[in-house]
């Protein structure tokens, strides 16, 4: 059961744009969007003149990564990733915790709602809890990603470090025994796999029958750079996209992730398998692994989502940068200042995300929503003023600083810009003396 609260004095984003009004929440769903005679005794909360949006849902991260930002700086894909793998190892559960309630709580301040959380794979439940812990503190909504895979190649190129792995039917198991501790809760559990050349043709059947008899997401970095087409094509005989088809992974609850270089081939397979993507610019950006072709993307029926990654390849958790990011890496690509304004990067960091998550798939706030909001004040920062047009302000100068109240569930988990749930100063301490 959600709270109950009216929100008045905002200008709230609807499906038809900018409206001002105010939001009606009864039990953790948007009732109205304007409050009559049977909501006065619910109590109010005055936005001060703010805008008022969906919450963010952040399709892509790494929060045991929080505390590795900065490392591998300037290494490429595959030695960034040796670098981590063995700082993902070493991981203690004390560790791990801190990661994602400062990687969870630096995306709750960006206005961040709800996020899918890619677990690399591990075999430690005490790790598992340890995310689970931070995140149900924060109150943040989360889909937890378990890692899962079935090959073992100590150089990453063609599998996993084995020390990593698992037996597929024990990561299953282990699944279901999280959905049975995590019932009731924002939380909910997907299967997150590293790429197409962790999973064996077996395995990849397997997790495909997991997931459509349990209805989970299931995560998956695809083609993030030319080597997960150079390994599949070297052992298998044919591409990623066609390697991960032909043995029937992909489907309407995929959400491949990157897709640097998806090319018109791959773009058309997944739009006829209704496959969603994951669109991380900065991280793409901060490895050099490339531009994603996000408009033939949308031009060929395939919804795009925003993922800000993990925060030792962005590094930050700051879901308004990539929004912005998003927008002028196309723009510079395509050579154009035309293309990805607001609305369409709104409803890639909001609705689009629907589908594969089971949410709303429109973009702007509606009656029946889940009261996942977020509230910005462009007075919190004068490099704001004076707002000539909400939307360019938010795409071009938003930071976190104007992100004043995230409500999840009708809850305000963040006010006044702090989490009213954690001690951010103790947890600084924390971070410093780790």
């Amino acid at each position: 059961m959600g709270s109950s609260v009216v929100i008045t004095d905002v200008t709230v984003y609807t499906p038809q744009g900018w409206c001002p009004g105010e939001v009606v929440v009864r039990d953790g769903r948007v009732v109205a969007l304007r409050a009559g005679q049977e909501h006065a005794a619910l109590p109010r909360f005055d936005g001060g003149g703010g805008y008022l949006l969906p919450g963010f849902v952040n399709t892509h991260t790494h929060l045991q990564q929080a505390v590795l930002r900065g490392v591998g700086e300037g290494l490429p894909l595959l030695e960034w990733l040796r670098c981590v793998g063995e700082h993902t190892v070493a991981a203690t559960p004390e560790q791990t915790y801190l990661s994602a309630l400062a990687g969870g709580l630096e995306l709750l301040r960006s206005g961040v709602t709800t996020v899918v959380e890619h677990l690399w794979p591990n075999p430690s439940d005490q790790v598992h809890q340890a995310v689970i812990r931070a995140l149900d503190e924060l109150g943040i909504r989360v889909v937890l990603g378990r890692g899962i895979v079935d090959r073992a190649d100590v150089t990453r190129k063609w599998g996993l470090d084995p020390r990593l792995m698992q037996p597929l039917d024990e990561a299953f198991a282990h699944i279901d025994a999280l959905d049975r501790q995590l019932a009731g809760s924002r939380i909910t559990t997907a299967l997150a796999v590293p790429n197409p050349r962790c999973l064996t043709p077996d395995g990849m059947a397997a997790a495909r029958a997991y997931a459509e008899s349990t209805g989970k997401t299931v995560s998956i970095h695809v083609l993030e750079t030319t080597t997960d087409d150079d390994m599949c094509r070297l052992h298998a005989g044919m591409g990623a996209v066609d390697y991960l088809d032909t043995n029937g992974f992909l489907g309407e609850r995929t959400l491949a992730v990157h897709c640097v270089n998806l090319d018109a081939h791959g773009r058309a397979v997944f739009a006829e398998r209704g496959v969603t993507v994951s669109y991380n610019p900065i991280s793409n950006m901060r490895l050099g692994s490339g531009i994603a072709p996000i408009g033939d993307m949308l031009a060929a029926g395939i919804d795009v989502t925003l993922g800000v990654d993990g925060a030792a390849s962005n590094d930050t958790q700051d879901m308004l940068l990539t929004l912005r990011m998003g927008a002028y890496l196309q723009r510079a690509a395509h050579r154009r200042a035309d293309l990805f304004g607001i609305d369409r990067m709104l409803h890639m960091a909001t609705g689009a995300a629907g589908r594969v998550l089971d949410g709303p798939v429109h973009s702007g706030i509606a009656v029946g929503d889940r009261a996942d909001l977020t509230l910005v004040r462009f007075d919190r920062d004068f490099a704001c003023l004076p707002v000539l047009d909400p939307g360019a302000t938010l795409l071009t100068t938003a930071s976190p600083r104007v992100v004043d109240t995230v409500w999840v569930d009708g809850e305000a988990v963040i006010r006044d810009g702090h989490s009213t749930r954690v001690d951010t100063e103790e947890l600084t301490h924390r971070l410093i003396h780790m």
